[in-house]
């Protein structure tokens, strides 16, 4: 974006007290639509993720009750620190993530962490999308005799990208709405699930001995590895909050509000996953719920659950980044988002077997998305002291102009290290592509210009 794009988007969001649905753009952010309930809620819905069932299912054998719950509470304590520390430039200048990234990476090196950024996300998108049309289904053929997974995947999917469109006036109600019954079912599904199975759990989850070593920090990493996708880019949110809530709070606003639901469903999912050897969220309730009306409502949560994490979680992140390299408006960006969301194979993901490939999948790109959130914090704490110019951040021409490659390597050498220990790989990937950045940064001549 040039200085001039940059000063039209600012006026027309300056002129108006709201934000018209839609009005995205990566222009420093004007008008923000957020406060702390709404802020709050809006993570809070966001973050009930189906892939949390798989994280939990993937642990069973390996930590007993106590230790599961425990690495799930770690992991989102991590998550609220990480979340404030990364989205504090964005919160305090107004800057999405693909303008944040410029200071460390350039205007044409930050295409990089913004696709590995994106991808993810749109796994996520249709994974959870299918998911969500799966329980659709259901409920459909129970009721009504009509009985049509793909029908009900295009149209959950065309649901899903109509909403996306709307912005963040749209993801403010949604998830705010939605809050409440997402919490009282989540409660529901807890309690069906102990009562049902309550009998085959008790005798060998809280007897096994598990593990306190390292596969217990490496659950810890892989449901905070959920999150490491946001962790990243969490200035395209925090921007969206209005000014004058502190560091601490904000840590809390993030850690509570993604507690209840990463510990309700990752328990549920290693608990049913336990006692019955099934991996499929669907199943599972349909397995555990005798009531029809409650297997409904419990199917028709599920669904609802995907599009509030769906259109906060998968959808804005990619869609910044085409926004960024394709110069497109934010509700063209949300529909390729959408559709590229159809080419991800989704189906072959909920299979019996798929927990397992989940787990790696979260394990990879936890090792390239770590080392660009070390970078990041790296250049916003330590080398720009918390000061950023913005103008230099939109000036094409300018110091950030091209790639900096003292980013690219240290991101390198985060990838290597965290592969090296894929079972904490997010964890592993930190403190090399931090202090490798830091040296290069310093005693690298060609990064020089990046340090103005």
């Amino acid at each position: 974006m040039t200085n001039s794009d940059q000063s039209a988007a600012q006026a027309e969001l300056s002129s108006s007290p709201t934000k018209a649905p839609g009005q995205e753009s990566l222009a420093p952010q004007q008008t923000r639509i957020m406060g702390r309930p709404s802020y709050f809620l809006a993570w809070f819905g966001g973050c009930v993720s189906i892939g949390t069932f798989a994280m939990g299912s993937s642990v069973v054998g390996t930590l007993n009750l106590i230790q599961a719950t425990l690495a799930i509470a770690i992991g989102c304590f991590v998550i609220g620190i990480a979340l404030a520390i990364n989205g504090a430039p964005g919160y305090k200048y107004g800057i999405p993530f693909m303008v944040q990234a410029r200071s460390a990476f350039g205007f044409a090196g930050t295409r990089i962490p913004g696709l590995v950024r994106a991808v993810p996300a749109i796994v996520w998108y249709g994974f959870q999308s299918w998911i969500g049309a799966g329980a659709l289904n259901m409920v459909s053929a129970t009721l009504f005799g009509f009985d049509n997974l793909i029908f009900y995947f295009i149209s959950f999917q065309f649901l899903q990208i109509g909403l996306s469109v709307m912005g963040f006036q749209g993801i403010k109600w949604l998830e705010n709405i939605g809050s409440a019954f997402i919490l009282a079912s989540l409660m529901y599904m807890f309690y069906a699930t102990v009562q049902r199975y309550g009998d085959e759990l008790s005798a060998s989850l809280l007897t096994m001995e598990g593990s306190w070593g390292m596969p217990f920090w490496g659950a810890t990493m892989l449901f905070l590895g959920i999150y490491s996708t946001m962790m990243l880019n969490v200035s395209d949110y925090s921007r969206e909050h209005k000014t004058g809530t502190g560091p601490g709070l904000l840590t809390t606003i993030y850690a509570m509000s993604i507690l209840p639901c990463t510990l309700f469903m990752g328990l549920i999912g290693y608990m049913v996953s336990e006692a019955t050897g099934t991996a499929d969220p669907i199943q599972v309730f349909a397995n555990a719920v005798d009531n029809t009306p409650l297997l409904m409502t419990t199917l028709l949560f599920i669904a609802f659950a995907q599009v509030t994490t769906n259109v906060l979680n998968n959808v804005v992140p990619p869609t910044y980044v085409l926004m960024d390299v394709f110069k497109l408006k934010f509700p063209i960006a949300t529909v390729i988002v959408g559709l590229l969301a159809f080419a991800t194979f989704p189906w072959k993901l909920v299979q019996p077997e798929s927990a397992a490939g989940l787990q790696l999948f979260v394990q990879t790109y936890s090792a390239f998305l770590g080392p660009i959130f070390a970078i990041l914090v790296v250049d916003y704490y330590v080398i720009r002291r918390r000061t950023l110019d913005i103008a230099k951040l939109y000036d094409e021409a300018g110091p950030y102009q091209g790639v900096n490659y003292a980013a690219l390597i240290a991101t390198l050498v985060g990838i290597v290290a965290a592969l090296t220990f894929s079972a904490v790989s997010w964890y592993a990937s930190l403190i090399p592509a931090g202090i490798t950045y830091y040296l290069l940064m310093q005693h690298w001549a060609p990064c020089q210009r990046f340090r103005q």
